[in-house]
């Protein structure tokens, strides 16, 4: 690479870096009606989660049944609905079926040592 042209990509970056952060930064308003309706969305996400068959039959192994724990949702905080909505929203899908697979491949390694 050239002297010029070395100069004409850090000359690139250089504006570059110095035009990232205006593009990035962003700010405004937040109003409280938007407020609300956040915290009305995650608790509806709580509160769907807990009312699913699967989740419904898991708290009754527990010895909690469903109703009961709809209520403990309700008298939740916001944070708390918050922090308990954005870990069922990054919990993986299908974490279970893993489980079932490797079950699947243990019991056909069984069968096949068996059948040997």
């Amino acid at each position: 690479m050239t002297s010029a042209s070395a100069r004409a990509v850090c000359r690139l970056l250089i504006a570059l870096a110095i035009w990232a952060p205006y593009q990035i930064a962003q700010a405004g308003m937040i109003g409280t009606e938007q407020l609300a309706q956040a915290a009305q969305a995650e608790r509806g996400t709580v509160l769907n989660f807990v009312s699913r068959s699967d989740v419904a039959s898991q708290l009754q192994a527990f010895g909690l049944d469903a109703a009961t724990a709809k209520d403990r949702v309700a008298a939740m905080t916001d944070d708390e609905v918050r922090n308990l909505a954005g870990r069922i929203n990054t919990a993986p899908a299908g974490a279970d079926v893993a489980g079932l697979l490797l079950l699947i491949v243990v019991i056909a390694v069984i069968w096949w040592a068996w059948k040997r």
